[in-house]
This record gives structure tokens, C-alpha cells and sequence, in this order.
């Protein structure tokens, strides 16, 4: 196997003082998840200018988006720690190898998709509702989504090449481009400005899907132009099962452990929509204005994990305590922030989402169900972080049963059995009891990973995980 030479200048992941390369890492990523975020708000804020109807067909197809960038993250997951690790190692064979395997995989999941769009988007619809409307335009949103998702896809498993580099600057403009392209197809094409047709919900899909695919070629661009260290190459390719086992070692439960959250938000819906569909409403409004909380989180997570598995692979085991320490005290310190927005500005928040027409529902359910929730924000920070190390040292399983027994263990069944006891109002207080559980969980998994896996670095042993 190829080698880089021994003269050769180290990645900055190695070498570069922790705090500044962790806010180098992970400030383009929290930007370029910023700007999602802020696409997600407006496209739902304009189509809950539509009608309830429309932003409730936005939010049962929730779940199917979700599981689509569950797999596509999950398995840039994989690749990313694959990719850092063998450049720590200074492997650049397995570096080409793994980069090439890892877009045969996402293909293949955008075809598994393209068949589920083609296939299942009525009936996904009908299993949640039969109001016509609502039917009507979920079949159209979620059909489209999935049936063009290639850019979706390729997008995310582009930018993980970019990040395990380092090079996270490109992925803040690729990101930032699709996204800002996004937020301005979406009124055009869902009222039908400048002579274009009036296509409502469908035209969300559409911006969507044309923000993706942009998005997309331009990370493709930027691999091919401005990432010297991994190389692109279709001539003498054949899929490798022992690089597509470590991919997916690390990929499947991070994607398991993502579509779970797919399996909570079906399950919450059902809970909700019992109530009233308003509920429901208020429920996929929560969702979409929580990620402008989370989604800088997950980018300093991002940011941190292939700093991680680089150091981890050159066998640096106080580079990865200390950008560890970093990034909680970071992440716990957003979380907070958050907290105190939703608690203060509850009705502000909501009143983006409420039509024109609407009876005020919105914001009688929703003011009480953003503050409770928003409470599990001072828990939820502490337990991002340990997810990405433990996917970063390859212990995704570890994600993975921290995630399914805080959404089906706990918050599911805490939802349902409060639901029937004391009415709406105390189902949100399930998301603070589940983060509580997580939270001791994620500490006891993180000790465990670290007596595994960074100590015996410390004691100049072999790792466990590398023993096998």
C-alpha cells in the first residue's frame, strides 16, 4: 500500500494549536448549517402561508427527509472517519480507495430512495391522515424529494471528503449557495411569481431539490479543483468489501441512530394529531426552529470529528482530550443560549408560521410546548459531542444506543403515557426526562471509549480497536 513520503508536510489536524484549529474546523461548518437552518424556517414559513393543511403535509414528511439525510449523513459518517484516520495513518491508497467506495454507497442509497418515491409516497401519507388536502399535498412534496434527491446525497458525501481534509471553508460555500438558492426559488415557485406557475407545496419540493443539486456540483467542484489529498479516479475501480465493512462499521449506526429520530417524529405525530392537527403543526414548527439551535452544534461536531480520527490514527492522544474538553464547553455553552431564546421570545417565534386566517391555536399550543421542550436544550449539548467521538474512534454503536434509548425508550413511551394521564400540555415533558437519561448514559460510554481506546495511547499501547 502507498505511502505518503516521510518529508512530507503534516495535515494541519496534526500540528495546528487545538482551539484554533477546532474553531478553523467547525466555524464554516456551524455557518454553512446555519443557513440550512434558516432555509428550513422560511421555507416552512411560506408555506404556512398556504394554509395549516400545507405546513401539516410539510411536517409528516418529516420523517422521510429525515431518514434520507439520516443514511446520507450516516454514511459520510463512516467515510469521513475512514478517510481522517488513513490520512493520520499517511495511507494515501486506502485515503483514494475509501473516497471512491464511499460514492459507490451513495448511489446506491439514492437509488433505494428514487424507488421509495416512486413507490410508497401515497401510502406513507394515508398511514397519518385522511384529509385530502393534506394527502394531496404531502403525495406531491414527498414524491419529488425523493425521486430527485441525488443532489441531497452526493452534496453530503462531497462536503465529509472536504471535511476530513480540513478544507471546511468549501463546504460553507457550497452549502451556503445551494441554501441561499433554496430561499429564493421558494416564493417564486410556490405562489407563482415572475409568470412562473403557482405550484404550492410542490414548489417547496422543487426549490428544494434544484437548491440540492447546485449545491451538490459545486462541493464536486471543489474536491476536484481544491482537495490535493484525496484523488478521484473510475479507471480500475471494483467495490471493496473490507473498506465498505469500515465504512459502514462506524456508517450504520450513526444512520440507525439518526433514523431513529424518524421512527419518534412518526410516532410523536400519531400522539399529537389525536389531540388536533394543530399539534402536529406545532410539533414540525418545534422542529424547524430548533435547528437554528442545533444545527451549530452539530457543525462544531462536525468540525471536531475528523480532528478526532486524525489524531487518533497518529496516535496523539492529547490533541483528542483536549479538542474533546473544547468542543463540550462549546456546545453546552450554545445549548444555553438557546435555552434562553425560546423561553423569552416563545410567541415571536411562532407567530413567523401562524396564516393569515388562523385562529391563534398555534401559539396557545405552541407557547407552552416550546418553553418545556427548550428545557431539554441544558442536556442535549452535553450529549452531541460524545456521539461524534465515539463515531469518530469507531464506537458509532455506542451513538447509536444512546440515541435509541433516549427517542424509543424513553421520550416515546414518556409522550404516550402522559398524553393519556394529563392531556396535551405535559407531553412535551418528555424531551427534558429523555435528555436526563441521555446524558448519563452518553458519560457512562465515554468513559468506557476513553479507557479503550485514548488511554492506552497515553501508556504507549496498542488501542484496543486495533487489536482486532
Amino acid at each position: 500500500m502507498s505511502e505518503r513520503p516521510q518529508g512530507a508536510p503534516e495535515n494541519k489536524m496534526g500540528v495546528m494549536p487545538e482551539n484554533k484549529l477546532l474553531i478553523s474546523m467547525a466555524v464554516p461548518i456551524m455557518i454553512s448549517m446555519l443557513v440550512q437552518a434558516f432555509y428550513n424556517v422560511v421555507d416552512s414559513i411560506f408555506v404556512g402561508q398556504l394554509s395549516e393543511n400545507a405546513l401539516n403535509a410539510v411536517s409528516l414528511a418529516f420523517p422521510i427527509q429525515n431518514l434520507m439525510i439520516s443514511v446520507a449523513v450516516g454514511t459520510g459518517v463512516g467515510i469521513n472517519a475512514l478517510l481522517s484516520k488513513s490520512l493520520g495513518e499517511k495511507k494515501q491508497d486506502m485515503v483514494n480507495r475509501t473516497a471512491m467506495n464511499g460514492l459507490f454507497l451513495t448511489l446506491l442509497s439514492y437509488l433505494l430512495f428514487a424507488v421509495i418515491g416512486l413507490t410508497c409516497s401515497g401510502l406513507f401519507f394515508r398511514a397519518q391522515t385522511d384529509i385530502s388536502e393534506i394527502l394531496d399535498y404531502g403525495r406531491d412534496y414527498m414524491f419529488l424529494c425523493c425521486t430527485l434527491s441525488f443532489g441531497l446525497f452526493f452534496s453530503i458525501t462531497f462536503e465529509r471528503t472536504l471535511q476530513s481534509t480540513g478544507r471546511t471553508f468549501y463546504t460553507m460555500v457550497s452549502q451556503a449557495t445551494g441554501a441561499i438558492i433554496n430561499i429564493i426559488l421558494d416564493p417564486i415557485l410556490i405562489f407563482g411569481l415572475f409568470g412562473l406557475p403557482r405550484l404550492e407545496v410542490a414548489g417547496a419540493a422543487w426549490a428544494t431539490v434544484i437548491g440540492q443539486i447546485i449545491g451538490g456540483c459545486l462541493n464536486l467542484y471543489c474536491n476536484l479543483r481544491h482537495n490535493p489529498d484525496i484523488q478521484f479516479r473510475l479507471k480500475g475501480f471494483r467495490p471493496s468489501a473490507p473498506i465498505i465493512r469500515n465504512i459502514y462499521s462506524v456508517g450504520v449506526p450513526s444512520i440507525i441512530m439518526s433514523s431513529i429520530g424518524s421512527v419518534m417524529v412518526f410516532g410523536m405525530n400519531k400522539i399529537l394529531i389525536a389531540f388536533t392537527p394543530t399539534a402536529t403543526a406545532v410539533f414540525g414548527v418545534y422542529f424547524k426552529l430548533q435547528s437554528f439551535i442545533f444545527m451549530p452544534v452539530f457543525g462544531l461536531n462536525n468540525g471536531m470529528v475528523p480532528i478526532v480520527a486524525y489524531n487518533y490514527g497518529a496516535r496523539k492522544p492529547g490533541r483528542i482530550v483536549k479538542t474533546i474538553k473544547l468542543s463540550l464547553c462549546y456546545a453546552v455553552s450554545l445549548m444555553v443560549i438557546g435555552f434562553l431564546i425560546f423561553q423569552i421570545f416563545p410567541a415571536q417565534l411562532l407567530s413567523m408560521f401562524e396564516a393569515e386566517d388562523a385562529t391563534g391555536d398555534l401559539i396557545r399550543i405552541g407557547v407552552p410546548a416550546l418553553r418545556t421542550i427548550s428545557i431539554s436544550f441544558l442536556f442535549a449539548g452535553f450529549c452531541i459531542v460524545p456521539s461524534g467521538v465515539f463515531q469518530a474512534l469507531g464506537h458509532g454503536v455506542c451513538s447509536m444506543l444512546v440515541s435509541f434509548a433516549r427517542q424509543l425508550v424513553v421520550l416515546l413511551p414518556a409522550a404516550f403515557v402522559l398524553s393519556k394521564i394529563h392531556g396535551l400540555d405535559t407531553v412535551w415533558w418528555a424531551f427534558p426526562l429523555a435528555d436526563i437519561g441521555a446524558v448519563a448514559l452518553s458519560v457512562f460510554f465515554l468513559r468506557r471509549v476513553y479507557r479503550q481506546e485514548i488511554q492506552p495511547q497515553w501508556d504507549g499501547n496498542e488501542p484496543a480497536s486495533s487489536k482486532t
